[in-house]
């Protein structure tokens, strides 16, 4: 059983300066983990651990002849920097996998090294998705860790993936992975059909297909899925005071706009090839 969606993972080339980036300019607090990942699986990792939501991971890899750093290594060839992995988690992932495989999803022998399990992409509309087992990373914020003046940025409230076919994408989030999701609906704003899969605990999954392309939304949705075929499209985070956190980025030389079509709603500059949409919350 699917329990919850504790982080995602980004792939980066630079790693100094992708923790630089959430810890000086996202505000966000950024535990560097690098001083024992790279002796054990073989990458450089930090988490930033943000109230509210999942948390976003930071990756880049470090010794080539290591499975995880392959595996980075080959994402930014054929991609470039960006949303790398899902994380959800399950009391024993081993197990899940079975239940997985027999609801037929492609799920990828165990990788040498770790200790949760892989869903190929081919069967997740796009999304490298990882089972990892309950609280599979539990430490604490960091003393002194972010910037003067942070934005106060929430952690990952939503991440939207784009689709072609949402019935059959709600089939694989709904069914297969088990996890509560809503009925669709038609979002006019935004020009998408839409449908929120809602796991136990963490963000949440907004599942989005173009339905009328000539809205801003549904237009960018309709170039990303010709440009990089479905995947992970965008992470949702929230603010308390949406002005103020706007002021504060604009701040640190990041480049903010409000969206066109959904008021309240502000994008900012993509950071490693990330999308990051920012909503009152």
């Amino acid at each position: 059983m699917i329990t919850g969606m504790p982080r995602i993972a980004i792939a980066v080339h630079d790693f100094s300066a992708v923790i630089e980036t959430f810890r000086d300019k996202f505000g966000m607090p950024v535990i560097d983990l690098s001083e024992t990942s790279v002796d054990s699986l073989g990458a450089r990792l930090a988490m930033c651990v943000p109230s509210g939501g999942s948390n976003i991971e930071l990756m880049s890899p470090a010794v080539p002849d290591a499975p995880l750093s392959q595996s980075l290594q080959g994402f930014l060839d054929r991609r470039g920097e960006g949303l790398f992995a899902l994380m959800l988690e399950a009391p024993d992932p081993n197990a899940e996998a079975e239940d997985l495989i027999g609801r037929g999803l492609n799920v990828i022998p165990l990788m040498e090294g770790a200790s949760g399990r892989d869903i190929h992409p081919n069967s997740t509309h796009g999304v490298l998705i990882r089972v990892y087992p309950v609280n599979s990373f539990t430490q604490e914020d960091p003393m002194n860790a972010i910037s003067a003046d942070p934005p106060g940025l929430s952690g990952i409230k939503r991440v939207i993936i784009a689709v072609k076919d949402l019935a059959r994408a709600r089939e694989v989030y709904g069914t297969k992975l088990a996890m509560p999701i809503d009925e669709p609906t038609i979002d006019i704003n935004r020009g998408v059909k839409s449908s929120i899969c809602r796991p136990p605990s963490g963000g949440l999954i907004e599942l989005v297909s173009v339905e009328d392309q000539s809205r801003p939304f549904a237009e960018a949705i309709g170039d990303f899925l010709k440009d990089k075929r479905e995947g992970m499209y965008a992470v949702v985070l929230q603010s308390r005071n949406p002005e103020t956190a706007e002021i504060a980025l604009k701040a640190k030389n990041l480049e903010v706009t409000s969206s066109t079509d959904l008021p309240g709603l502000m994008q900012v500059e993509q950071q490693f090839g990330v999308r990051f949409l920012v909503e009152q919350g």
